[in-house]
Order: C-alpha cells, then structure tokens, then sequence
C-alpha cells in the first residue's frame, strides 16, 4: 500500500462531528453551485451523512479545514455489505487537497477489503459530468468511467407541465400501498435485490442493516413504498422519498424495479404515472428520479416516453484496487 503525501502547508484534517454540519453545508452548497449550479443538498442531509447508519466517522470520513478553521475539503469512504465494493465521495475545491482525499479514501477502502479477508477491492465512485477537476484527479489516480446516469424529471407546474392523471390499476395486479410489517418490508427487499442485482454500483444489503438504514433516513417514512403483487407475488416495487423536497418542491422517486419475468406488461409506466399523479396531488412541482443509461433494461427509454427529461448527467468511475 503506498504511502500518502502529506496535505498541503496550511490545511489540517479530522473526522466530521455533528457541530460541523452547518459549516460542512456551505462549503458543500458553495462547491455543488460552482459544478451543477445550485447547492444540491441541504443541511438536514450533511448532517445525516455525518453519522449515518453503517458509516463510522471517525476512521471512514475526513473533514480538511483552511488555516481559517473553515471546511476545505470532506470525503467519505462508505462501505456496505461484505465490502468487495465501495464508494467513495470527494469535495475539494484545491486540486492538491482533492488528489490527497481520493489516495486516503481509496487506502481506506483497501483497509476495509483486508479487514473482510478480499484479496482486491472494487471502488467506486459517482461524478457530475461538469465536474472537470475531480474527474481528472480520479483519472490520475487510475479510475475509469463505467456508466453514466442521468437525473430525469417531469414537471407538474408552469407552462411546460403534462397534466398527471391518475392511472387505471393494471388487470390481476394487487397495488399495495406502504410497508408497515416485516412480511412487506421482507418482500419489498427481495424484489428489489432481485431487480438491481448486478447492475453497476449495486450490493445487496443485509436485511436488517437495509431496515436500520430506511428507519434511520429522515427523508423515508415507510407509506413512501409501494409494492405490486400478481397472484400473491410481489413483482414490483417503487420506493420514494422526500430526498428533493426541500431543494426543488419535487418528488423522488429512489428505486423502482420489476423482476424480468413480469417486464413488458406496463407495471413499471403504471408506478410512474402514479407517481406522478400523488406529486402533483399534493403540489409538488415536479417528480425526480436517477437512471443508469447502461441499464440492462430499456428504462432511459421509458423515462423518456412518459415526459421526463434529463437535468443533470453524472457519471460512476471504478477502480479495482488490490488489497495488498
């Protein structure tokens, strides 16, 4: 494992407290402004990803402050699952404090595929297209783009918007709305590790730190999941949340997926629609969500064809590191 150069003179590094929260919120606002053009987050989010579930701020995550005592740089290391693959999130508008953030968060993900007994590890990590700095420091540091993503929306208000209607329930499929017991939340998981399995960035979680993750997540109540069932089955599930409100009065919607067999039949257009049409129901402006363009599934396609269009374009690098 290669030794990391030291930060730069003038700048200190620690773990991220919760007291950091609103000063981390200006640096990270300050720094998505100059790349997308508007703070794409909010304070209750910073705060959340500081201690969330999972993640152990003291040894995953590093807050580098200026010699003002002000946040400079932050970067999370975030594994999940049996840690073959991990992510990894940089912040850092001076180039020099980006490239040391990526080599530490990068040495932490090989610490952690040691610790699970990996000989290798897969790091990832998710990027704005307009991002030119940090995409040329993952590039130095031997990352590769392996996807690109798109941030779709539709609107319900102002001169553009499509009027949402709410659909028609599709023939012999039981709408279940909300995922109040275990036996909804358990199915609920299934099918949605059976729909994403193997797809890029995805690892299936462990049940219980799934539920933990979701309970803990103050932009989830657990109403926002609705699942789709055919002769007792459950074959589809969309889970949304409040992950947009704040920032753009807009729903989002975080997963919807439809196991293979059952593709085809509308049920996924269906969960759009209706999506789209409890939004509009209770004023939001608009319905967001994220896809994969390398989908195995036709999704970009469909996205498109219910009126969504694409705001933002990011892409997820990958590097397989060794562990040795």
């Amino acid at each position: 494992m290669k030794t990391i150069a030291a930060l730069p003179d003038g700048y200190t590094v620690r773990p991220a407290e919760p007291a950091d929260a609103e000063a981390l919120f200006d640096m990270l606002a300050a720094y998505n402004t100059a790349v997308v053009g508007f703070a794409d987050t909010t304070l209750q989010e910073v705060a959340y990803c500081i201690d969330r579930p999972g993640f152990d701020r003291t040894i995953d995550g590093w807050l580098v402050l200026a010699a003002d005592g002000l946040p400079a740089g932050y970067a999370t290391t975030l594994g999940t699952g049996d840690r073959r693959q991990i992510d990894i999130e940089v912040a850092a508008k001076d180039p020099e404090v980006a490239g040391w953030l990526v080599d530490r968060t990068t040495q932490r993900a090989q610490e952690m595929g040691r610790e699970r007994g990996h000989a290798e590890v897969t790091v990832d990590a998710f990027v704005c297209r307009t991002d030119e700095p940090l995409r040329a420091q993952l590039s130095d540091h031997g990352f590769t783009t392996g996807t690109s993503y798109h941030r779709m929306r539709i609107d319900h208000t102002g001169p553009a918007a499509t009027p949402a209607v709410s659909p028609d329930g599709p023939v012999g499929v039981v709408v279940r709305r909300g995922a109040f017991d275990d036996a909804t939340r358990w199915a609920a998981h299934e099918v949605i590790n059976e729909c994403f399995r193997g797809q890029f960035g995805w690892v299936e979680t462990p049940h219980e730190a799934w539920l933990e993750a979701n309970d803990d997540l103050p932009i989830f109540e657990w109403a926002q999941l609705t699942l789709l069932e055919v002769d007792g089955r459950a074959v589809a599930v969309r889970v949304c949340s409040d992950k947009y409100v704040e920032t753009e009065n807009c729903g989002y919607i975080g997963i919807l997926g439809v196991v293979e067999e059952f593709r085809g039949r509308g049920l996924a257009k269906f969960l759009l629609h209706d999506a789209f049409a409890l939004d509009a129901a209770i004023g939001r402006a608009g319905t967001i969500l994220h896809v994969d363009t390398n989908n195995p599934t036709p999704a970009l396609g469909l996205y498109l064809s219910v009126g969504m269009n694409a705001t933002v374009v990011f892409d997820g690098w990958r590097r397989v590191v060794p562990v040795a």
